[in-house]
């Protein structure tokens, strides 16, 4: 599993519905984090990511240190299905997908993924799975972090 985490704030989730954009969800400070499934992912990579996300430092505190994490603050966490965060560009102009997650196996662990962050965090907005959306936030600090399953420590 891939997340790209960035700390952001005024942030609002839309999906398009019958040509119109519907506000799924906002909050004034938090995270949103892009999820990216692989086929081979599994409850392990899922596991890593739901200890890692809560409880990562990215928020400054009074000293202007980034000693917070988003549970610290009390902000919101956007989670938004991202199959494009696997894409492969090595040949051609055309990337490649062929590594991302099956859908019905992807919206499982998506859905799975999210259930356990509302556990940890008060306000949890997401979109829709496979839908088309935007995503409008202010990307604070500028702070973004990629978090790969596949590179953690044991």
């Amino acid at each position: 599993m891939r997340a790209v985490i960035q700390r952001a704030e005024d942030v609002r989730v839309k999906v398009l519905k019958d040509g119109v954009l519907d506000t799924k969800g906002e909050f004034p400070r938090g995270l949103v984090v892009l999820i990216g499934l692989e086929e081979d992912d599994c409850k392990e990579d899922l596991n890593y990511l739901l200890r890692k996300i809560p409880s990562m430092r990215i928020f400054n505190d009074e000293d202007g240190k980034m000693n917070l994490s988003v549970k610290d603050v009390h902000g919101g966490i956007a989670v938004v299905s991202q199959f494009t965060l696997h894409a492969n560009t090595k040949k051609g102009n055309r990337p490649s997908f062929i590594r991302a997650c099956e859908t019905n196996k992807a919206e499982a662990m998506y859905d799975e993924f999210v259930s356990h962050i509302r556990k940890s965090v008060d306000n949890v907005v997401t979109g829709e799975f496979g839908a088309y959306m935007k995503i409008d936030f202010v990307n604070e600090g500028p702070v973004t972090i990629i978090v790969d399953s596949k590179n953690r420590e044991f």
